[in-house]
């Protein structure tokens, strides 16, 4: 059995604690050492030294992946480990000192079939009071089913899969999401006998009123299982419902009251009614609250304060959800590839008006038709800035287009910047103008797409746009690209691998019936 252990972080402190635990079991000789340590640094930019412990050694490797959320960070790490299997820690977890070698007697020996191993998570409460409402929020993971404080995945499995769903921007469902795609596929998730703590972290005022976030994602839930996708999850039913309700009497209110001041009658008798509709169900939510906590007059304070803000915060972040996941289906990789043109589709000639001068890079036909083949679309974004420097001309660059797709086939959209870098435009890479327009004219959005190309703006166009970015370095690509990708492939070929995860069609080559 081998395994890479990976840890996405924003920078927490308690990233230090997490590695310092871990690494002090393996220098105890706790089990088997994992192949590595791989942690993925998610903030958007470098920032401050990660708070990693003075025993982090060259065991220990850190990534980037640009600030895309937990759910990329982890793609990006899984992707750069090389063992069967990958066990993924969060960053504010405790592993017990014998956690690396419970790791792999849980990992042993486990059938084809099993796909993932859940550690068991307890989260430490007060035990001379009741808890807080956050410390219950925090408390409810110790029985969450398949959450990643601690998941072990095999690698085979989440590259068949396309690995996390990125459209997750936040630490919520993206674990719920992936496991029921594993159970989807026919594969099993069991619970291992490891063990680890969590505990509970400092929380603002305002902790629970952010939470209500988590509204958006669960449409993307419904929309991608189901309506049955609470159960299968382990999931209560939710209280949307009800805060539906309180924020339609709320508002239903509030238009009633400029009428019951003016004129009375109905308009008094709505108020009073859609008030009081408003101040039982809000009471309510409160009451359910409160009754289980502390009661201190902080707590209490909090409780009623929050308890009428989050109805309505709610209804928004759900309807937030049902606009920006409309059109969402399965995750299961990109379903665009937008490339840059000179020098990754084909061999750069500086400010190039011949169609005759047209070269394909090596493999990139055969890239191009792989992608064809297996439904994904193709694009193109490209800085032409020879256009605004007088070289060449609009026509030019067009002419230039039309020969590459007699080459390489046809190409779904081409998006370019007749920009120079002093024009201060949206849509020159880095900048993301380019790739939400192709998104948009293919009806898709910038996380449906991945985005390769041969220089450090193409990726970190991807990442400003909120794609997928791979580089595949050239003899102009600066190391300090490469240094800061995220991920980079030899060649096209390589880096359409990746994008797939290692899916073949039974009619690619020769297998054709």
């Amino acid at each position: 059995m081998s395994c890479t252990v990976v840890i996405p972080t924003i920078g927490r402190p308690s990233l230090r604690v997490t590695l310092h635990t871990l690494l002090t079991a393996l220098e105890d000789g706790a089990g088997p050492a994992p192949h590595e340590i791989i942690v993925v640094d998610d903030r958007p930019e470098p920032g401050a030294p990660l708070p990693l412990p003075p025993s982090a050694g060259a065991e220990v490797r850190v990534i980037r992946s640009g600030g895309r959320g937990p759910a990329a960070a982890r793609n990006a790490g899984w992707r750069a480990a090389t063992t069967e299997w990958v066990a993924f820690l969060d960053d504010d977890v405790v592993p017990e000192p014998k956690w690396p070698a419970r790791l792999a007697d849980d990992l042993a020996g486990l059938p084809p079939r099993v796909a993932g191993s859940q550690g068991r998570l307890t989260v430490p409460l007060p035990g001379a009071r009741r808890p807080t409402d956050w410390e219950r929020c925090t408390a409810a993971l110790a029985g969450a089913d398949w959450i990643t404080a601690d998941m072990a995945y095999r690698r085979g499995v989440l590259a068949a899969l396309g690995g996390f769903d990125e459209r997750f921007r936040r630490a919520y469902r993206e674990d719920a999401d992936l496991a029921l795609r594993v159970l989807d596929a026919g594969h099993a998730l069991v619970v291992g006998d490891r063990r680890l703590t969590h505990p509970v972290r400092p929380a603002g005022f305002w902790a629970s009123v952010r939470a209500q976030a988590g509204n958006a994602d669960d449409v993307l839930m419904w929309r991608v299982h189901g309506r049955s996708w609470r159960e299968r999850a382990g999931e209560g039913r939710g209280l949307l419902r009800r805060h539906v309700a309180t924020t339609a009497a709320g508002l239903l209110a509030v238009a009633a009251a400029p009428v019951a001041a003016l004129r009375g009658g109905r308009g008094a008798a709505i108020l009073v009614a859609a008030g009081g509709t408003w101040a039982a169900l809000t009471a309510r939510f409160a009451y359910e609250r409160i009754r289980p906590g502390p009661r201190t007059p902080g707590e209490v304070a909090k409780m009623l304060v929050t308890s009428a803000v989050i109805p309505p915060v709610a209804v928004r972040h759900r309807l937030r959800g049902l606009a920006a996941h409309r059109r969402a289906r399965a995750w299961g990789g990109p379903r665009v590839v937008l490339f840059d043109r000179d020098d990754t589709l084909i061999r750069d000639v500086p400010y190039n008006g011949d169609p005759a001068r047209v070269e394909p890079m090596p493999g990139a036909r055969r890239a191009l038709d792989r992608l064809r083949r297996h439904g994904v679309r193709i694009g193109v974004v490209s800085n032409q800035s020879g256009v605004a420097k007088g070289r060449i001309t609009l026509g030019d660059v067009r002419r230039v287009n039309a020969r590459v797709e007699e080459l390489l086939g046809r190409v779904d959209v081409w998006e370019f910047c007749p920009h120079d870098g002093a024009d201060a435009c949206e849509c020159r890479k880095p900048r993301p103008g380019m790739i939400e327009r192709a998104a948009e004219r293919l009806g898709a959005l910038p996380s449906d797409c991945a985005v390769i190309g041969d220089i450090g703006g193409d990726v970190e166009a991807a990442a400003a746009a909120g794609a997928r970015g791979i580089l595949v370095p050239t003899g102009r690509t600066r190391p300090v690209e490469i240094a800061r990708a995220v991920e980079t492939a030899p060649t096209l070929e390589a880096a359409v691998d990746l994008l797939l995860g290692g899916r073949r069609l039974v009619f690619e080559g020769r297998r054709r019936r």
